[in-house]
């Protein structure tokens, strides 16, 4: 099989099947059309009508947020209430509350200085909607990951057409409730995720595109894209790392890290996916990891707090890795009992090879392997050869030895102390690099992405431009070039 065969065998896993000759491919077409006609119809919504739809959304979410809540449990066969309050529903919330407080400002023109040579005229930075965003939206946060760009998106003036994942029916089927009764569809059109032609929407002619999954998939949606030359902002996730330094306590880490493992099941992007402790530390912290997720949860068999593995075949790939891990010399311990269902207790992995896959590929589920270190060297090393991850988790209170670490590796973005929190906090951007991703779509850069920044220069009537037009050769053209360009090294002539 190629690698462009794999990368879409990749992709209708994340985000479904579809057959290239349904018919339905021209229903897209066609509301995407819709979508174009109604932008056109109002090419620059007001920041009132902006704020005005951002405040209806967000009206809606706190009516909605029990039954978004139970339709996301039902399609994961249990979910955390809280954890679903909390991550699709609260995050937007605030979301919307920091974009309407700084809206006004972000749309308002950005003057700007001109060139000496320009003086007395008039140069800005207007930013413009760009037209009609393509959403396309995992499953493991089903609402912040289809309302969190569509909130930027609209906030920016666009329209949206938003693609939901196959394995969330009755979320979409609540979504598409709240919004029809605050939304046309001819401003959001929300995309059904078992629709036969579902990822042909990465075809269409967006103005730009939004997707969160795979790397695997990020570079099929990318080439998609590129057919029309489509901007795209890409969350791609990765092996997000903790470091534990050797001056910070192990067992208050592991706290925290047992939260950000638990979360909804680890089943997170910005989880962390591996952990490094100094040598001699590594019985303690597995000690204190496995209390910790016994504390919080207690046991799992019908705690409602905790949520289940969302599907089959999540459920078989975590354990094909476990497999794996443990046939090829791993230490495996497991946290707790087993629940009911899919819901998988936390396990942690230790005595490491580089072949066995949890060292290779992003866990995405209730598995943390750690390795354990000398130096702090040894831990830049492991990260800077490896793909550059969504996030980075440094434990210490030694902020010397912090910066070493972060100016010397990469990531999307970081929490000194904890996991994760970063991502709450909507006044800076969130987005990966490299391997993990392309662009933002949080705070003033998320606005900036999904506008277009037209540049609007205003020549005054006196200005004497005529000086710079032909015919060539007058004496102020003369001045100029030699003040601004220089002295032309009269040498280099005889030695071409």
């Amino acid at each position: 099989m190629n690698v462009l065969a794999t990368q879409n065998k990749e992709i209708q896993r994340e985000q479904g099947t579809f057959a290239t000759n349904d018919p339905l491919v021209g229903e897209l077409t066609m509301w995407f059309s819709e979508l174009q006609s109604a932008y056109q119809a109002e090419p620059n919504a007001t920041v009132a009508v902006r704020k005005h739809r951002l405040l209806a959304l967000k009206k809606q979410l706190s009516r909605y947020q029990d039954v978004l809540a139970d339709a996301m449990s039902e399609d994961f066969g249990g979910r955390s209430h809280t954890e679903s309050i909390m991550a699709d529903v609260l995050a937007p919330i605030l979301d919307i509350n920091h974009v309407v407080r700084h809206l006004k400002g972000w749309m308002k023109p950005s003057r700007r200085p001109t060139e000496w040579l320009f003086k007395g005229n008039k140069l800005e930075v207007r930013y413009q909607p760009k037209g009609v965003v393509g959403i396309i939206c995992p499953w493991n946060f089903p609402l912040y990951l289809s309302i969190g760009p569509m909130i930027t998106a609209l906030a920016a003036g666009n329209r949206c057409m938003i693609k939901m994942p196959p394995n969330c029916p009755e979320t979409t089927r609540q979504l598409r409730r709240m919004l029809g009764e605050i939304y046309p569809e001819n401003l959001v059109r929300i995309v059904d995720g078992n629709h036969p032609e579902a990822m042909e929407i990465s075809h269409l002619p967006f103005d730009h595109l939004v997707f969160t999954g795979s790397p695997a998939s990020g570079k099929v949606i990318m080439a998609n894209a590129a057919a029309n030359l489509t901007p795209v902002t890409l969350e791609l996730g990765g092996k997000s790392p903790v470091v534990v330094f050797d001056d910070y306590d192990v067992a208050k880490a592991a706290e925290r890290i047992a939260h950000g493992k638990g979360f909804n099941s680890g089943q997170i992007c910005i989880a962390p996916d591996y952990a490094f402790v100094p040598e001699g530390k590594q019985a303690a912290f597995v000690e204190a990891l496995k209390h910790a997720h016994q504390t919080m949860y207690g046991e799992i068999k019908a705690n409602q707090d905790y949520t289940a593995l969302v599907d089959d075949a999540q459920h078989k790939r975590f354990h094909d890795l476990l497999a794996d891990a443990r046939d090829k010399g791993a230490t495996i311990t497991q946290c707790l009992d087993y629940g009911e269902g899919r819901k998988t207790p936390l396990y942690i992995a230790t005595n490491l090879t580089p072949e066995m896959r949890i060292c290779q590929e992003e866990i995405f589920g209730p598995l943390l392997p750690i390795h354990t270190y000398r130096s702090l060297d040894e831990v830049i090393q492991y990260i800077i050869e490896r793909p550059r991850p969504l996030a980075c988790y440094l434990f210490s209170n030694n902020a010397a030895q912090r910066e070493i670490l972060l100016t010397q590796t990469h990531s999307g973005g970081v929490t000194i102390n904890d996991w994760g929190w970063h991502v709450l906090n909507h006044s800076v951007p969130f987005g990966g690099v490299g391997n993990s991703g392309i662009g933002n779509y949080h705070g003033e850069e998320g606005f900036r992405e999904l506008s277009h920044a037209r540049t609007v220069l205003k020549m005054r009537d006196w200005f004497p431009i005529q000086l710079f037009a032909p015919p060539y050769g007058n004496m102020v053209q003369k001045l100029v070039l030699r003040v601004f360009a220089g002295k032309p090294d009269p040498d280099l002539n005889k030695h071409s």
